[in-house]
């Protein structure tokens, strides 16, 4: 895991760099006892912008001997076609240093406003290391209030809940961050709920995030 982790970043930096990407967005999380970092980056690739790739890489460590086994790294970039302006679909192709590769297809919700950003995304893919089908939703929103000139008051959430076989739970989380953004920088306080496993074995961290936009 330890090398794994600084891999995938330097990948998905290199992916976002060449690609000239259209927007990449970096966060780094620390807890007591767990430290992440997030990277998601979208492009356009056409100028219609009818398609789009989008990559999302992520590792998550924790410090306690005891929660080593709950630490990950993944990568996954998804091809978009962006049928309408709200609606999207398409597949990707997905690792997890837990769960092997995975073969996937997506559709994306996207409902964009001056203030609050809202991204629903329902999932169904298969994992070739267990060999079956799982099913997945993920949910965004980002809400901000402007303050003052460059500076604003954002919220964000990110919720993700992953079901093996249509039916039982493999990994969820919840994730809240609630900060200030000076000039693009995005400094606050964050709470990471995570569940692992059919049991849904329960990890929360709360902690200070940093978030960038390249």
């Amino acid at each position: 895991m330890k090398n794994t982790a600084p891999a995938l970043v330097l990948i998905i930096l290199g992916i976002a760099i060449n690609l000239q990407a259209q927007f990449t967005q970096v966060e780094l999380f620390k807890g007591l006892d767990k430290t992440s970092f997030n990277l998601l980056s979208s492009q356009h690739l056409n100028e219609a912008k009818s398609l789009s790739l989008t990559t999302l890489g992520f590792f998550e460590n924790y410090g306690s001997n005891e929660n080593r086994n709950f630490d990950e790294a993944g990568i996954q970039p998804t091809l978009f076609w962006n049928f309408s302006k709200r609606f999207s679909i398409g597949p990707s192709l997905y690792y997890n240093s837990i769960g092997g590769f995975s073969q996937r297809i997506s559709t994306r919700y996207t409902s964009k406003g001056e203030r609050l950003l809202l991204v629903i995304i329902p999932t169904v893919g298969y994992a070739q290391q267990k060999e079956q089908i799982y099913i997945e939703t993920f949910a965004q929103f980002q809400f901000n209030v402007p303050l003052k000139e460059s500076i604003s008051f954002w919220v964000n959430g990110q919720f993700l809940h992953v079901w093996d076989e249509f039916r039982t739970h493999s990994r969820s989380f919840q994730q809240l961050r609630a900060g200030i953004s000076l000039s693009g920088h995005q400094v606050g306080v964050g709470l990471d709920m995570d569940r692992y496993g059919p049991e849904a074995l329960s990890r929360n961290a709360i902690g200070m995030y940093y978030r960038r936009m390249l």
